[in-house]
């Protein structure tokens, strides 16, 4: 049954997120700044290989700078740290890093190749195994990040219910409309935005990152628009 691949993925992020913040509450905390500096270390690197694989420099870079200024004037870092914010007050959680943890992982975890694919594998043909893959991979992730950023990680799994849900619904019209070279230059603008969570993870720039958001809709965008060219 199609979605069975993204509610895998969820559950593995709500049970890596529970792990790590049962586990982080028994860590001193210089071990817990040395993995949130690795998580750091691993996303930036991550960010550089997924921006790489561009053929066309020139599309991220529009589609990057056209994301970010349409990113600003909808506000979008700003409206996913209220709705971090709303669960915080809900669950009466007084951390101040639930929602730096529910943008982060909602970011990281929607951004990238595997979240595309694998929905519309699923979607399209009931194939799990990416989804299945990436589910390995999110947990992992989700229980380093809970440990310094608590339970807004686990509650990362709604967004990835919302967007990789919506792919695997949509498979039969995106996969008719997305290209081989358009999920390529999407890969490279995700790249280029976890490059950028990688150096807030690493107090290095605390850039909107989630601004940039729209950069994944510009890109395969400007790519048929420079196929007509």
């Amino acid at each position: 049954m199609p979605g069975i691949g993204t509610l895998l993925n969820v559950f593995a992020v709500v049970v890596g997120a529970a792990v790590g913040v049962l586990l982080g509450s028994r860590l001193p905390p210089r071990v817990r700044e040395t993995v949130m500096d690795g998580l750091g270390l691993l996303t930036f690197t991550l960010g550089i290989t997924m921006a790489m694989k561009t053929d066309n420099f020139m599309v991220v870079l529009g589609a990057v700078l056209l994301g970010g200024l349409t990113g600003e004037l909808l506000h979008i870092e700003r409206g996913l740290e209220r709705l971090g914010d709303y669960f915080q007050a809900r669950l009466a959680a007084e951390s101040s890093t639930f929602s730096a943890g529910f943008v982060t992982a909602s970011l990281l975890f929607c951004v990238g190749p595997m979240a595309i694919l694998g929905s519309l594998a699923d979607g399209l043909r009931g194939d799990i195994q990416i989804l299945a893959v990436k589910s390995v991979l999110d947990g992992f992730a989700a229980l380093g990040f809970a440990t310094t950023l608590g339970w807004g990680v686990a509650f990362s799994g709604l967004s990835l219910l919302v967007y990789q849900g919506a792919l695997t619904l949509g498979a039969g019209a995106f996969q008719h409309v997305l290209t081989g070279p358009m999920i390529r230059e999407m890969t490279a603008v995700g790249g280029i935005m976890v490059f950028g969570m990688g150096l807030r993870l690493l107090d290095l720039r605390a850039i909107r990152v989630a601004n940039f958001l729209p950069a994944l809709v510009y890109a395969p965008l400007l790519v048929a628009l420079a196929g007509r060219l």
